[in-house]
């Protein structure tokens, strides 16, 4: 494979070499040497090859170069016909031109130390070649033409990889001395080659068939030949040529001594010339040198414009950053305390439930044992209460739409079965259908079935029940809490903090085993409320009409837990207080200890501490609205509520239960999802806790894709307007 060079630009001594040969050359005295070696040359110029054509040069010495190629674009070797010897050793030839055989007068050529692989045909059209050098070059084999160079004598193919000769090599009679590398050779024998040219060429030979001849019997033409050439170039013939020779020499001489007056004015002027040119040169460069220093002394003040501009907006970030660590580090104190808050209240709502919970089944149980009585059943407002049934189950039928819709789709890629599909679109179909029956028809059926009855009664006490509401809203808590985590989690990555992830990681695992104990505790729960929905189905009288219809009146009419404590005593500006800070749950106590807004004002955060409050903050907040609601009934006695009054309150309490610790802080920002960066984050993954995923692209996901851990359950959040 032939290598291709990247060309050279000559230097300025290899230049001026240049141009010295070539005038040399072109002067009258000149002899017929042409001389560019040591020149740095990529190409042979064209005023050389023009300059052999004209003044009929009959050596070329072009060794120790760079070319690559023997001929440049345009010209014609007919231009070197002349040339006998052609020296082109140690340069980067890969190739000899195809029609090198028209250097018909060439006797010596040296192409040692190349990159020749392949020798052109025509090389033996070359008759009066005498010394042929292709050693220390790339060579596998030599052309079967070189069999027609007649007057060769000396062939040197060395330091190749040349491993046969070619036959025809036995027809070169006037061979006397063959260079190669014995040892690698494989035709001739190692023996043979070893043996000498002699030995090399009887082999041949007898291979030939031919009879050998030693080469000084085919020498003599090649001589006389040699010989009548340098006869014709003179004018006399052979008889008078030493005598032109002496006057040649004579002539040679004079022309010498002349050549070397001029060469030696020529050297003065050149003295004189470069000594002028130093001169400038040494102008110029004190030029360059003063230039050079208004340059560099610009660029130093530049530099240093540039490195106090730098330094400067160094400063800033590094504020910048430090200012965004102070935050994040504020932001992880707020979330590692309200964390502490949320599990320390969690420990007291498992005391706290108890009690009410021992309240409650006290409670179901007295009504359980109550019978229905004849005036509940005259009472009884059928039409007010199927329409309170029709709305309950719409709500709990769409809830559990979209709960088997999200069930049905992530059993179907679980299990990929395409029959469940089926049974999916007729349980929509028949869902669809049942709602879009009209009112009347479906109170009438209301009415009318007793399974759709004990439905609404049972998502009515779902709804109703206090345990369940708050277990709801602890959970809801939690996974805000887990919302806010996994952005800052997010956040930290985006700004390539350096800080500990140990903190968060925590923190996630112990809001996540907390949501998962209050899973289970509120699947507990559900459980209980459908034992006790079961104990009244069995306790219930087989003839009894409407029994469900009264059940579902009486839970209707039931009062509240705020309203039985004041009837009890407690004040009504005490339980809206109670429920404006989202405290209800302390109803009891302060019912139980008979607290009052003047007790109130004269406690202080260690006396709540000691009754039962345990949050800090809550403390500070129900002291103050107490304070504040006292202030404004001194400066406006008409808020006061009169003695005798019975307290009232609303008959229905707020749906939504806000938790009471910790109090939130922070407004959740919405979380993008990871995977298609489109939707809002809807899910979360247990047990990491992370929220990073929306419920289309957490169907076919097995793994976290923040921390890989494998996806135990996931959990759909619900945000409220």
């Amino acid at each position: 494979m032939p290598l291709f060079f990247r060309k050279r630009k000559p230097s300025e001594e290899a230049r001026k070499r240049l141009e010295y040969q070539m005038c040399l050359a072109k002067e009258a005295g000149a002899d017929d040497i042409l001389d560019i070696s040591k020149c740095e040359l990529s190409e042979i110029p064209f005023g050389a090859f023009a300059t052999c054509k004209v003044l009929q040069k009959k050596v070329l010495i072009v060794h120790t170069n760079h070319l690559t190629s023997l001929l440049p674009k345009s010209c014609s070797l007919l231009s070197l016909a002349t040339i006998k010897v052609l020296d082109l050793h140690d340069n980067q030839l890969t190739a000899l031109p195809d029609d090198i055989g028209q250097l018909t007068a060439l006797q010596v050529l040296n192409v040692e130390k190349n990159q020749l692989t392949h020798l052109p045909r025509s090389i033996g059209n070359l008759i009066q070649l005498q010394t042929l050098n292709i050693k220390d070059n790339k060579l596998k084999e030599l052309p079967e033409t070189m069999g027609e160079l007649r007057s060769l004598r000396t062939l040197d193919i060395s330091e190749n990889e040349i491993q046969r000769l070619p036959q025809m090599l036995a027809h070169v009679r006037t061979l006397e001395t063959l260079s190669l590398d014995a040892s690698s050779m494989v035709y001739p024998p190692q023996e043979v080659c070893c043996a000498g040219t002699t030995a090399i060429l009887q082999f041949l030979c007898k291979e030939s068939g031919l009879e050998y001849y030693p080469p000084s019997q085919y020498l003599l033409p090649v001589l006389e030949q040699d010989g009548a050439e340098n006869s014709q170039d003179s004018l006399d013939g052979p008889r008078d040529r030493f005598l032109r020779e002496e006057v040649e020499w004579q002539n040679r001489f004079s022309d010498y001594e002349k050549r070397k007056e001029q060469k030696m004015l020529e050297k003065l002027e050149f003295e004189r010339r470069l000594e002028l040119g130093q001169r400038e040169h040494a102008q110029l460069l004190q030029q360059c040198s003063s230039q050079k220093g208004e340059i560099l002394q610009t660029v130093k003040e530049e530099q240093s414009r540039l490195d106090q501009g730098l330094s400067e907006r160094q400063r800033y970030l590094d504020a910048e950053r430090q200012r965004l660590q102070e935050q994040l580090k504020q932001t992880e104190q707020n979330i590692s305390s309200r964390i502490q808050k949320l599990l320390q209240e969690n420990q007291r709502q498992k005391k706290s439930s108890e009690i009410l919970k021992s309240l409650e089944n006290e409670r179901i149980r007295m009504e359980q044992l109550m019978s229905i009585t004849q005036e509940e059943t005259e009472s009884l407002r059928r039409r007010e209460v199927a329409a309170a049934m029709q709305q309950m189950l719409t709500e709990s039928c769409k809830s559990r739409l979209i709960q088997m819709a999200y069930e049905s789709q992530r059993q179907n890629l679980v299990q990929q079965a395409c029959s469940s599909m089926a049974e999916m679109d007729e349980r929509f179909q028949q869902i669809l259908s049942w709602q879009q029956m009209d009112q009347s028809r479906a109170i009438s059926q209301i009415l009318q079935e007793s399974a759709m009855q004990k439905a609404a009664f049972e998502a009515l006490q779902v709804k109703r029940d206090l345990m369940h509401r708050q277990i709801r809203s602890q959970i809801k808590l939690i996974e805000t809490e887990l919302l806010q985590l996994t952005q800052l989690e997010l956040k930290r990555k985006s700004l390539d903090t350096e800080t500990l992830q140990e903190m968060i990681s925590e923190q996630r695992w112990a809001l996540s085993s907390l949501l998962q104990q209050l899973l289970k505790e509120k699947q507990q729960r559900e459980e209980e409320l459908r034992e006790i929905l079961a104990e009244l189905e069995a306790k219930s009288e087989t003839k009894q009409e409407n029994y469900w219809l009264i059940q579902y009146q009486r839970l209707l009419n039931q009062k509240p837990l705020s309203l039985k404590l004041q009837e009890e005593g407690m004040e009504r500006q005490l339980v809206a207080l109670l429920g404006e800070l989202s405290a209800e749950h302390y109803l009891p106590i302060f019912a139980h200890h008979r607290i009052s807004l003047d007790m109130l004002s004269q406690m202080s955060p260690g006396d709540l501490a000691k009754v039962g409050v345990s949050e800090a903050g809550l403390q500070h907040s129900i002291l103050r609205r107490v304070q504040e609601l006292l202030e404004e009934a001194r400066i406006r006695p008409e808020l006061k509520p009169p003695k005798g009054e019975p307290p009232t309150a609303p008959l229905e309490p707020a749906e939504s239960v806000r938790p009471s610790a910790p109090p939130a802080e922070l407004e959740v920002q919405p979380s993008e999802c990871v995977v298609c960066l489109e939707r809002e984050a809807q899910m979360i993954f247990l047990n990491c806790g992370h929220v990073c995923c929306c419920q289309q692209c957490c169907q076919p996901l097995r793994t976290c894709p923040l921390c890989r851990q494998a996806i135990a359950q996931c959990l759909r959040i619900y945000h409220s307007s």
